[in-house]
């Protein structure tokens, strides 16, 4: 979510092969008992925007496996993000936590940094890739392990279990048995929603716009009538899994942000989706982490706020209102069957596997 520039300086070592110094590459480290990183109560530090939805994955991670007292976090201010380029990227407060300067927005807690970016150049100098959250930085070792959004929705799962308490050890979004279906599901999710509305929504043009948001909603419609099939309360039905946080870190910001400012209002989830609206309502009220990682506010702003050629003026909307309906019926068969009917949807809907 920023740009390329980078420091002057010699790059230094990396910790771990993963990142090669002074290119554009992640870093993919883990946090293992037997690895450079080994799992430590207060050695590990995350970087996380409360309005991206791939930094949301990571920090509702963090709160479901109990993790919030054993990795501390860092949170970044939701705009503005720079120039064209991105450059100098997302910033920090300077006056202190939760302050009048931005809610919930702290300042850097490890090295009083005012960009994001000059993390990135403690890991790497010569860093020339994005400056983007999450990022998992180790005080140990004085670098960074991992940010890659989808490495760490599955490693934070498992690389602390040595030092949790039972019942937080024993917690896995990626059980053994459903995991051919989660790797299924995630793909086509993966492709068509969670970065299908931003393919919608930076089209450059009308042909490009009218191409990808039919499968946003094929996808909608797919994951609608899963819910039922499987019974819920779930995706996949009665256990909490990879499917569940990568579908509602798109889905609590679909009616508040992509259906206007991403153009993706062929249809709501609160009018057009009964099945998945009753189920976010589920997520939201119902499972600790998920409200408590939500916030509007960084949401709808950073969106608003910093897309200046979507929005040029600047203008955050109100709404919708309430922010997620309450009241969730955990007898589905009570819940009508939704979607959207628009012919090119329903084709490409049979693209997409069970």
């Amino acid at each position: 979510m920023s740009t390329t520039h980078s420091a002057p300086g010699r790059p230094r070592p990396s910790t771990v092969a993963e990142h090669l110094a002074g290119t554009d590459q992640s870093w993919h480290g883990k946090v293992t008992p037997d690895g450079p990183f080994p799992p430590q109560k207060g050695r590990y530090h995350l970087y996380v925007g409360l309005f991206c939805p791939f930094a949301h994955r990571a920090n509702l991670v963090r709160h479901l496996k109990g993790l919030t007292e054993v990795v501390d976090v860092s949170v970044v201010k939701p705009y503005p993000k720079g120039d064209e380029n991105g450059w100098p990227g997302w910033r920090f407060p300077v006056s202190g936590d939760d302050s009048d300067e931005y809610p919930a927005a702290t300042v850097d807690r490890l090295f009083g940094s005012k960009f994001l970016h000059e993390v990135y150049f403690k890991a790497d100098p010569e860093y020339k890739g994005r400056y983007t959250v999450p990022l998992l930085w180790d005080r140990e070792t004085g670098t960074a392990v991992n940010n890659e959004s989808a490495e760490l929705l599955r490693d934070l799962q498992t690389g602390f279990n040595a030092i949790l308490p039972r019942e937080y050890a024993q917690v896995t979004l990626y059980p053994e048995h459903l995991r051919d279906k989660i790797d299924e599901v995630s793909e086509w999710m993966q492709t068509y929603l969670n970065t299908g509305v931003y393919k919608a929504g930076f089209a450059p043009g009308q042909d490009e716009y009218d191409k990808n948001v039919v499968p946003v909603f094929a996808a909608l419609n797919k994951l609608e009538k899963m819910v039922k099939e499987y019974g819920g309360p779930y995706i996949l039905g009665k256990e909490l899994t990879e499917v569940d946080i990568r579908a509602y870190a798109t889905l609590i910001r679909f009616d508040t942000v992509y259906v206007q400012h991403f153009k993706c209002n062929l249809g709501t989830i609160r009018h057009d989706y009964p099945q998945l609206n009753n189920y976010l309502k589920n997520l939201y009220w119902n499972v600790p982490g998920f409200k408590e990682t939500t916030d509007f506010r960084h949401i709808k702003e950073n969106y608003t706020k910093s897309h200046h050629d979507i929005n040029p003026k600047a203008i955050t909307p109100m709404g919708p209102f309430p922010d997620v309906e309450e009241g969730y019926e955990p007898d589905l068969s009570k819940v009508r069957i939704g979607g959207v009917s628009m012919p090119e949807v329903v084709e490409w809907e049979k693209k997409l596997s069970a």
